[in-house]
């Protein structure tokens, strides 16, 4: 096995530490973000699962960062460091238009290839281990380390887990770019960024009652995000309410059709349909919903790619203030050209 570049100094597991809002460092505590800090030398991650901590520290800005989430891609390309994307998860989700040049090949002098090593249950080991990569940067689902990540380790590839798709704050999400920018030698970039883009979502927090229908079943399941979820809070602060949200909770409950049909009763919009374009597609889905009575209906799909791929999960998590803005014209009426949202007609 090849020998990877000395780059990372050590990656540390420790169980049972506190959350990195108390700790100090290059940065201090996060202004929004709960689950990593980042400190002289590095970053530290903490798990919401079972709090332990690993502690990422570095000797040298990293260059050739495989990313198994395209919110990666998005928080390197704010830092300013989109030429540290080595490899990618599933090309034909992202949307990032300097990857994708580098992916097929339409290199810059100086630029190197970008390379789509497969997925966590079909990953690309070989590729991997050859690009000798800086750092495998991925999330998990639970306490329990998936298989590939214990493969990876195996192999000498040093790997560091986020949790950012847990944070429940926009802006919280958002300040992960400040982890990035720490890996790669674009830290105050990082913090200017963020700076702005929180000055941005602020300037926009409004107040208001609008009722807000969220999701159409998936499979037999009608998801409806607690009151303390990332989307709810995006909608709160855009002056909604998402109807039949547990307040004080972030995980989401799930309804029946029958409930749903009385929350639609009180809504005065439905967002996130899933995959429907068309109230035709709503109807194709149930019979049910045309009964709703809702008119205002919009989904978050205006920057999908052909493949599936959903730019709102990939540089709307940098751009929270253009999410909210979104949403705060819907509310107010203004059916103009959104940045991520479409009108369903």
């Amino acid at each position: 096995m090849r020998r990877f570049a000395l780059i990372v100094a050590a990656i540390v597991a420790v169980a049972g530490c506190r959350g990195p809002k108390q700790g100090t460092g290059m940065s201090g505590k996060m202004d929004y973000a709960n689950y990593f800090e980042v400190i002289d030398g590095g970053v530290v991650t903490v798990s919401p699962y079972d709090e332990s901590c690993d502690t990422l520290l570095i000797d040298k800005p990293l260059s050739n960062i495989i990313c198994m989430s395209t919110s990666y891609i998005a928080y390197l390309s704010a830092a300013g460091a989109a030429d540290c994307v080595g490899g990618v998860s599933g090309i034909g989700y992202v949307s990032d238009t300097t990857v994708l040049r580098r992916y097929f090949g339409n290199l810059k002098e100086g630029e190197r290839p970008v390379y789509d090593v497969g997925y966590d249950s079909a990953l690309d080991y070989e590729r991997v281990v050859s690009m000798q990569p800086d750092l495998f940067v991925t999330y998990t689902v639970s306490s329990v380390e998936p298989q590939y990540i214990s493969k990876l380790k195996s192999l000498g590839v040093p790997v560091l887990v986020l949790y950012e798709h847990l944070e429940d704050h926009p802006l919280a999400r958002a300040e992960y770019v400040k982890l990035f920018g720490a890996l790669t030698g674009r830290y105050e970039q990082a913090c200017e960024y963020f700076a702005a883009e929180s000055e941005a979502y602020n300037s926009l927090v409004t107040e208001g009652d609008a009722g807000v229908l969220m999701n159409i079943p998936y499979g037999d399941q009608w998801f409806i995000p607690g009151g303390d979820n990332y989307m709810s809070r995006l909608v709160h602060d855009a002056g909604g309410k998402v109807l039949g949200a547990k307040e004080g909770e972030s995980s989401s409950r799930v309804i029946s059709i029958e409930e749903a049909y009385v929350l639609a009763g009180q809504a005065d919009y439905w967002l996130n349909p899933g995959w429907c374009k068309t109230k035709a597609d709503l109807e194709g889905v149930n019979p049910v919903f045309s009964k709703f009575g809702i008119t205002r209906i919009y989904n978050n799909t205006r920057r999908e790619t052909p493949a599936g791929g959903n730019d709102f999960w990939e540089s709307g998590c940098v751009h929270p203030s253009m999410i909210l803005e979104d949403l705060v014209s819907i509310f107010n009426g203004r059916d103009t050209l959104f940045h991520y949202y479409v009108k369903v007609d």
